[in-house]
């Protein structure tokens, strides 16, 4: 089973309605949790097939009791989810499970247009010693033909054979089948989408515009939670998917309940996958598609996942102290609410003398406390009362133009659309500034 879980994580991506097979006997595994989160994650509809119902020791509303727990409630209990119990050895309840897959597509509008060219996912690939670059295709728009020039990812070819699922030669495969196609130049990318273009030329020309775009692709979309609040401040998004990986279950579930804690009025965390052990490919599988951050505590990662992390730009952060943990993960969370714009006081002044000239007045100052800075934001009282609000467009000490005066010392200022100034007059000046937001609860 674990062999198959990165596939079951490309899985999820392309399908468009998932059914989970649980046996009724065994019960909800860890690949089953594995599988409910990829589907989670690639927002797939499922579709709970309770298999082996037919068996002495089967124990149906068992399984159903161990879904709930992660979040599969199903229908004849209140929630949501479609569970269907079969038989797949007595043939019992297929028809059932056939009608509820045709169901949910047809309330998710799943439709094709088998008369435009192909499109679809590479499902997997290889390189074979006899036949060359082999890449299993599923059909997931259009009509693929032998003869078509595909550009799978950033490799292309003209289709030489099809092979359907049965192992015999078809000419064409239609929206949904999967075949697999010889005749591309490489092996492509297990994931990367495909397409049929018309002239070799326009397909030569794609596969390298997208293999220079995926270069840059892995460069500017590396998933860390600096980058997280970033995006955030573009208004991308308002919530922090993770994935975390602990030393042993205790620690997880002491963490689950601590993320659990933070407020999350204003930011969702998601929390994709939890479990204990090593940090492996499959979990930077999930991150790449889910853009998630992982979280590794007390853990090590396996052979292999920290170079696959740094191909995918996957950022995985490792702790041994929970309250950093905890603090980092609530900044990043607060880095993606907006800033808020707040006061920041600067001094105040005292209009000790008024001078009119030409082009209005000037107020002789002095700075009572802090400091006046030119192009500051100003509030003028007199006798505790706001009269003016404004800019300081004029600041000078003696006869020179100054950008600021502290406290202690004399100032003439001046503003562009106010000259009734009085001796007593007190200015409060002031900024505005952007304040990072707290988590409100």
């Amino acid at each position: 089973h674990e062999a198959f879980t990165a596939m079951r994580a490309r899985g999820a991506r392309v399908t468009d309605v998932a059914v989970l097979v649980v046996a009724a006997d065994d019960g909800v595994q860890p690949q089953t949790i594995e599988a409910i989160s990829h589907a989670k994650a690639a927002g797939v509809p499922l579709i709970v097939a309770i298999n082996k119902v037919d068996k002495e020791e089967a124990n149906p509303d068992r399984v159903k009791q161990e879904l709930m727990e992660h979040g599969l409630v199903p229908e004849e209990w209140g929630g949501d989810a479609i569970m269907v119990p079969v038989s797949a050895i007595q043939k019992q309840n297929l028809d059932s499970l056939l009608e509820m897959i045709l169901l949910v597509s047809e309330v998710e509008d799943l439709q094709a247009n088998p008369e435009r060219l192909a499109k679809g996912t590479i499902i997997e690939a290889h390189l074979d010693k006899a036949r060359g670059p082999v890449a299993t295709l599923l059909v997931q728009n259009g009509t693929l033909k032998v003869g078509d020039i595909v550009v799978a990812g950033s490799v292309y070819g003209k289709v030489r054979a099809m092979i359907d699922d049965r192992g015999d030669r078809v000419e064409k495969a239609s929206p949904s089948f999967a075949v697999e196609v010889l005749g591309l130049r490489d092996v492509p990318q297990a994931g990367d989408e495909f397409d049929v273009f018309e002239y070799e030329k326009d397909a030569s020309s794609i596969a390298t515009d997208r293999a220079d775009a995926q270069r840059e692709s892995r460069i500017m979309r590396r998933t860390t939670l600096g980058a997280v609040s970033a995006r955030a401040q573009a208004g991308d998004l308002k919530e922090l998917n993770l994935i975390l990986k602990a030393d042993v279950q205790g620690s997880l579930e002491a963490i689950v309940a601590a993320l659990r804690q933070l407020p999350q009025k204003e930011v969702q965390l998601r929390l994709l996958f939890s479990g204990a052990g090593e940090v492996t490919e499959t979990d930077i599988d999930l991150a790449a598609a889910s853009e998630a951050v992982i979280i590794g505590f007390n853990t090590t990662m396996a052979s292999g996942a920290r170079q696959a992390a740094d191909a995918a730009g996957v950022d995985v952060r490792e702790y041994n102290v929970i309250y950093k943990l905890l603090d980092d993960i609530q900044g990043a969370m607060e880095g993606l609410l907006d800033p808020e714009l707040v006061e920041e006081p600067l001094g105040e002044v005292e209009v000790r003398a008024v001078f009119n000239i030409n082009r209005g007045a000037v107020a002789g100052c002095y700075v009572l406390t802090g400091k006046v800075i030119r192009n500051c934001k100003v509030r003028i009282r007199r006798k505790g009362e706001v009269i003016h609000q404004g800019v300081l467009d004029s600041l000078r000490r003696i006869k020179d133009d100054v950008k600021e005066v502290n406290a202690g010392y004399e100032c003439g200022i001046s503003l562009d659309n106010f000259s009734a100034w009085a001796e007593g007059d007190i200015v409060e000046s002031y900024q505005m500034v952007t304040k990072r937001r707290k988590l409100s609860v």
